[in-house]
C-alpha cells in the first residue's frame, strides 16, 4: 500500500502533541458501474454530517481486513468478501480531534442489505461527488479514483 504525506486538515485549530496515530480500516465499496458508497458521519462524532467513505478504527489484533469487514458489518449492516477486498492506499490526516492513518480498501463485493445502523446516511455516487460537505480525508480518495479513471479537475 502506498503511503502519501500527511493532510493537515483545518490547520487553523490547535492539537495537542504529541499524538499517537489511531488506524483506521477505510472500504471503498465499489459497484461494477463504477458508482462508490459515501456515508454521512452521524450526529455526536466530529465532523457529523461530513460524507466519508465507512469504516472505523483497528481493535487490538486485528488485521486491516478483518476490521474492515467488522466495522461495515457493525455500520452498514453488510458481509464483505474478503477476496473481493484489495489493499489500495494509506493516508494520515491530522486532524484537530484525531491523528489518523487511514488504510483504504477496495471492495467489489458485499453480501445483504445497506442499513443505516448509527443513523448516517448513505449514497451512491460518482465523480464528481456533488455532495456536501467532503470530509478532508475524503477529498484524496477521490483524487485517486479520478486519476483511475482518466479524469482531470475538479472531484468535489
Amino acid at each position: 500500500m502506498l503511503l502519501d504525506q500527511t493532510i493537515i486538515a483545518d490547520p487553523h485549530v490547535k492539537r495537542t502533541s504529541p499524538r499517537k496515530a489511531v488506524q483506521v480500516a477505510v472500504g471503498v465499496i465499489i459497484l461494477q458501474t463504477g458508482e462508490f458508497l459515501l456515508t454521512s458521519r452521524p450526529s455526536g462524532k466530529a465532523y457529523a454530517g461530513y460524507w466519508e467513505f465507512p469504516g472505523g478504527k483497528y481493535e487490538l489484533g486485528e488485521s486491516g481486513s478483518q476490521a474492515l469487514a467488522r466495522e461495515l458489518a457493525e455500520e452498514l449492516g453488510i458481509k464483505i468478501d474478503l477476496s473481493a477486498v484489495e489493499p489500495w492506499r494509506v493516508q494520515c490526516i491530522d486532524y484537530p480531534h484525531a491523528l489518523v492513518e487511514l488504510h483504504f480498501f477496495k471492495v467489489k463485493r458485499f453480501e445483504g442489505t445497506l442499513r443505516a445502523m448509527e443513523g448516517q446516511s448513505f449514497a451512491w455516487s460518482q465523480l464528481p461527488v456533488k455532495l456536501s460537505p467532503v470530509l478532508p480525508g475524503t477529498v484524496p480518495v477521490l483524487g485517486w479514483l479520478a486519476a483511475e479513471r482518466g479524469f482531470s479537475g475538479v472531484t468535489h
